[in-house]
């Protein structure tokens, strides 16, 4: 499951202006109400901690404030008006405007200075090269810093739009050198889990709008969440779902409300379960819903999230599989725009499979918490998607797929997203579950050791909170480890039974 993103190279002097960038190198007011300017003073104040040098800037992204007060204000950083690429920073405030720290992934302040040897068109060409998909155009370019462990270089960001050959559309991020014309790195924006599935919830209830006396797939209830048969298509929105009875589906798939149904359902769960659970407003927690396309393609095994339109897209399957719209994928992709909407972790590396793990755990969490006798809760990842009935990944072991990773190793960055996330999968089912044997499976731990389960409410509010409020865009699997103790101490503790369990989660596939 992929999500499409957009340029992060959007830095133009009226951007900036909009956002209300404060420079690095101005003087911030001594007292002020607005949390962004207050972090941005902070982040000046404690430069050398923070990496803040002359010539950086800051726009805010958003802010998370605690009930006792503490604000996590989540920020982008740019360099001389240019965007730098992993350097995105979460300020934590106490009362009384204390600083707390900040979250990051940069080593060392970005450097600058750097001119272009390289144009925009020649990196265009070279970005266009990288893509496999067909029908491959530049959709956008724009010059960044992109700052890594290795230290900052100039780049161009390019876009590259396409189509694969299963159907899937591409837009392949490409950052290309700007002084060699070398390619730094590429990802796709268009997350996706590369198979497709269904499932039939029985008889449940579907957020409906009369109008015009048509009820309408149109959820008021949840920020608007509507739901378009797309017939095929592969573009635009398609058309509402609609009937004269406020009935969609009769559960066969030869009635295609039936799969429209499916994916308003889980479209609903996973509303329900962030706001319940984490008083979480939608998606972006702006009470603003995103929405659904059913029947994309022809025997289209996938589905997948895109920041671009906002929303959840589902094939029917092809030979051996059904439809795509089951709780935990429902679950799965919304998860997708979450994480975009939070800590933006890249989909290449370590920070990739953190993403994909993300949207496995939170996708197995709405599957518990629909509590559906239809499908009931399970650790499994698309049980539901093939004939066969072959889960396409395991929590408890991942490595029982035949391409996941149970336990860290250096090699594991290097691993596709969807395998590399087996390390952080393992790591949440040891958490909530425990290791050895049970109900739902029977999961080792790569040091021998034993780790008694802490249960999936505690484990779900560990990682949201460290999703949310500690993790940045190139979050390795050692600062998801730094990122969910800090959780777990917010939450219950230093010392307690849960942060402790983390600890041990963490050591028992290998990361320490």
């Amino acid at each position: 499951m992929r999500r499409t993103t957009l340029l992060s190279g959007l830095a133009t002097a009226a951007l900036l202006a909009a956002a209300g960038t404060v420079p690095a190198s101005a003087s911030a007011a001594p007292v002020s109400s607005d949390a962004f300017t207050r972090a941005v003073a902070q982040l000046k104040a404690h430069s050398g901690s923070a990496l803040v040098t002359d010539g950086q800037s800051f726009t805010l992204k958003n802010t998370v404030t605690d009930a006792d007060g503490t604000e996590h204000v989540r920020v982008h950083r740019y360099q001389d008006g240019l965007p730098v690429l992993g350097g995105d920073t979460v300020v934590h405030l106490g009362k009384g405007n204390t600083w707390r720290g900040a979250s990051q992934s940069l080593a060392v302040a970005p450097t600058r200075g750097a001119k272009a040897k390289v144009s925009g068109t020649t990196a265009g060409r070279t970005a266009l090269a990288a893509s496999t998909a067909t029908g491959r155009t530049v959709a956008g370019s724009n010059l960044v810093y992109d700052a890594d462990s290795a230290g900052t270089a100039l780049a161009y960001e390019v876009v590259v739009g396409g189509t694969y050959a299963d159907g899937t559309p591409s837009e392949l991020h490409v950052l290309v050198d700007a002084t060699t014309g070398k390619i730094r790195d590429s990802w796709e924006g268009v997350e996706r889990d590369g198979t497709g599935n269904t499932f039939h919830s029985g008889s449940v209830p579907v957020g409906t709008t009369l109008s015009g006396g048509t009820f309408q797939l149109n959820d008021g209830a949840r920020g608007g969440h509507k739901t378009y048969d797309l017939n095929g298509g592969t573009t635009g929105t398609g058309t509402l779902v609609t009937n004269t009875l406020n009935v969609f589906g009769d559960g066969i798939l030869t009635n295609s409300q039936t799969t429209a149904a499916d994916a308003a359902y889980g479209a609903a769960e996973t509303w329900d379960y962030y706001k319940n659970t984490f008083g979480r407003n939608g998606i972006r927690n702006d009470g603003v819903a995103a929405y659904s396309r059913v029947h994309y393609s022809t025997n289209y095994a996938n589905a997948f999230w895109s920041d671009s339109c906002f929303c959840m897209t589902y094939g029917d399957g092809g030979s051996g599989w059904y439809p795509l719209t089951s709780l935990d994928v429902a679950g799965h992709e919304m998860s997708h725009g979450v994480t975009a909407a939070t800590a933006a972790l890249r989909y290449s590396g370590e920070s990739g499979g953190l993403n994909e793990a993300t949207s496995d755990i939170f996708g197995t969490m709405v599957e518990f918490y629909a509590n559906n006798a239809k499908d009931p809760g399970d650790y499994l990842i698309g049980e539901k998607l093939r004939t066969s009935g072959a889960p396409l990944r395991y929590m408890d072991k991942p490595s029982k797929d035949g391409s996941s990773a149970d336990c860290w190793s250096s090699s594991v960055g290097r691993l596709d997203v969807h395998y590399s996330s087996g390390v952080a999968n393992h790591f949440f089912y040891l958490l909530a579950v425990g290791s050895g044997s049970s109900s739902y499976g029977n999961s080792p731990t790569c040091n021998g050791s034993t780790v008694t389960g802490i249960g999936n409410t505690k484990a779900g509010a560990i990682w949201y909170r460290a999703l949310t409020t500690y993790m940045t865009s190139r979050t390795s699997y050692s600062g998801a480890r730094t990122a969910t103790l800090s959780a777990a101490k917010d939450l219950y503790g230093a010392g307690s039974a849960e942060y402790n369990t983390v600890a041990a989660a963490w050591s028992a596939v290998s990361v320490n």
